[in-house]
């Protein structure tokens, strides 16, 4: 209070009247200056939180260890910054949990988790701890206490959760790599909402001491980046990784009916990994599968989950029995793990959470046994089918990230869709990496690689070698504007190409140009489809046919070298040899290792001289 408002109160002490307005005018003064005061703090938290799109819970620094001196090799991540989720213990630190009743029950921890501790001595350095849903326990990224994390890439939407501020982090360019956790979808979900790389290890691959857990059988520690080389070596750092490999042949297969599921034209997802695979070696003809319906027939113990009334698809209530089974595994072991915490300091829970811890404590499994023999199985299905060559192509999520603030909150469709693709890892153990693709109707599409238990290397190699030619192929798909939706007729097109591909093998060439041309007849836009019946119309002599086919196929894929040497073949059995040399050129330039290519552009050379 001023001298000069005291001088005037001791002078007219004697004044009830003024005294009560010097009394309330004071009051009000208060009251507007707490007012003044709390606005200007909620702006500095909104313009702080623009500053970093809401991604941290606490930002700080932690060191990497000391750089070997020379002749030692560089660290393998010096210079890059992380950022790791509130569920890592890091020394000193009190680990949140997604939760303030949590933060505030809980001691700082007095050890850093394994897996960040990995990080640094390997050269990169932490900047901070990430939002993140409640205990772990949400899809969405929505947090009551901390605010939702802004997605950089749909600032009107959820960013996906739980590991919601990891994946922001990354996607608004703050840090060059960050940790997240993943049980039933949690890396993969936020990575395709926010258009960047997810990783989710295959179970019990990374170290979780010191990661506070929600179900143990399902929890994977994972990780987020943009850049495929920065994700590759993360991942060797986590998984102790021997850097050096033979290369094994890749075998794809395209899981068709999951990709029902996805409202992302089959163009921008499927056939993107097609194009992008005829441009490299070492990748056989992709395989389709019904992925729903080789589950049901090799996951025995699933028809217990199955509802008896259900109107769905076999192939469908199959998957939808997995995801069944996710959720009561999560609950189960989430009741078991944290029961006692939750009665006895009962957290104040944002709705979408509340609900799912509520039914996680109130749960009751007379056989448990029955959801640990599922994921045996699935472990073993998923084993049979991709062997050790092979990598399933799924759609990461089913639906565009949803709109902030939904009123009616989540939908069981939208749970029932995204859980039947996210199971499959989650139950199973293996291991999966979502792999943006552009945009779709403005909204960041993605498709998920799938590998065998274990097979962690195998799956980042593969990622790592097909990024660049993925990035290409989204691009081109995403500017052909007038490229029909085909995808009623994709299953059909690529049935008659696998026919096609039979007859081929079966040496019947005149019945594999017969199948290509039914595929070309369904859907005219994939340079496969040209390209094989060009192969078949070698065999049969038809060179001019040939020629077209393979120039037909260059159109659609300007980077398809098969095309160019079939192409280089039936032009120099037709004796163009200028032509055909400038083809095997251009092969080489693609794929400078060709020895096909190279022998034949020798041979013309010394023909034309």
């Amino acid at each position: 209070m001023s001298s000069k408002a005291v001088k005037v109160i001791q002078a007219n002490a004697s004044n009830p009247k003024l005294l009560i307005a010097l009394g309330i005018g004071l009051a009000a003064g208060v009251v507007i200056l707490t007012e003044t005061r709390r606005r200007r703090r909620r702006r500095a938290n909104a313009a702080a939180q623009r500053k970093d799109f809401g991604a941290f819970v606490v930002p700080f620094e932690l060191l990497p260890f000391p750089q070997p001196p020379p002749p030692a090799a560089r660290l393998p991540l010096s210079s890059l910054t992380f950022a790791i989720k509130d569920i890592f213990d890091v020394k000193d630190y009190v680990t949140g949990f997604g939760s303030r009743d949590w933060e505030r029950t809980h001691e700082a921890s007095e050890k850093t988790a394994v897996a960040v501790t990995a990080l640094l001595k390997n050269g990169a350095t932490c900047v901070g701890k990430t939002v993140m849903d409640e205990l772990a326990f949400g899809i969405t990224g929505v947090n009551m206490h901390y605010g939702t994390p802004t997605n950089p890439q749909m600032p009107s939407c959820i960013p996906g959760g739980s590991s919601s501020g990891s994946a922001v982090a990354v996607a608004a360019g703050l840090v060059d790599f960050s940790l997240g956790t993943d049980t039933i979808g949690c890396v993969r979900i936020p990575a395709s909402f926010c258009g960047i790389l997810g990783f989710r290890p295959s179970h019990g691959a990374v170290s979780m001491i010191g990661v506070l857990r929600n179900s143990q059988s399902l929890d994977t520690v994972g990780c987020f980046a943009r850049d495929p080389s920065i994700l590759h070596r993360v991942g060797h750092v986590l998984l102790k990784l021997n850097s050096v490999e033979p290369r094994r042949a890749r075998r794809l297969i395209f899981a068709d009916d999951l990709f029902q599921f996805s409202k992302v034209p089959t163009q921008k997802t499927l056939n993107v990994v097609n194009k992008a695979i005829e441009n490299l070696s070492g990748y056989q003809p992709p395989k389709h599968t019904n992925f729903g319906q080789y589950i049901g027939s090799n996951v025995p113990s699933l028809k217990q989950f199955q509802e008896l009334s259900s109107n769905l698809q076999n192939g469908t209530s199959t998957l939808k029995a997995l995801s069944s089974v996710m959720v009561s595994l999560q609950r189960y072991e989430f009741k078991t793990n944290h029961e006692e915490w939750v009665n006895s300091v009962k957290p104040k829970l944002g709705p979408d959470v509340s609900d799912r811890v509520l039914a996680a404590i109130n749960t009751t499994h007379e056989n448990i046994k029955i959801l640990y023999k599922v994921r045996t199985e699935m472990r073993a299905a998923l084993q049979n089918l991709l062997k050790d060559d092979g990598i399933l192509v799924i759609p990461t999520v089913a639906d565009s990230p949803l709109k902030l603030n939904t009123k009616k909150g989540l939908s069981a469709e939208f749970h029932d869709r995204i859980f039947a693709l996210s199971s499959i890892a989650s139950v199973s153990g293996c291991c999966q990496v979502s792999i943006p693709l552009g945009k779709h109707n403005d909204c960041p599409i993605s498709v998920s690689f799938i590998t065998f238990h274990g097979a962690d290397k195998f799956l980042l190699d593969t990622v790592l070698d097909m990024y660049s030619s993925l990035q290409e192929q989204a691009s081109i798909a995403s500017n052909s504007v007038h490229l029909p939706d085909t995808n009623g007729n994709m299953d059909a097109s690529e049935l008659l190409k696998e026919k096609g591909n039979a007859a081929f093998k079966g040496m019947q060439w005149n019945k594999a140009v017969k199948y290509y041309t039914e595929a070309i007849n369904l859907n005219s836009t994939i340079a496969t489809y040209f390209c094989n019946r060009a192969a078949a119309y070698l065999e049969l002599g038809c060179f001019q046919q040939a020629e077209e086919d393979c120039s037909k196929a260059i159109l659609l894929d300007k980077k398809n070298v098969k095309a160019y040497l079939r192409r280089g073949t039936a032009r120099e059995s037709l004796l163009h040899y200028k032509e055909s040399a400038e083809d095997f050129k251009h092969a080489l330039v693609l794929e400078p290792q060709n020895k096909v290519a190279s022998h034949a552009e020798k041979r013309l050379r010394k023909l034309m001289s």
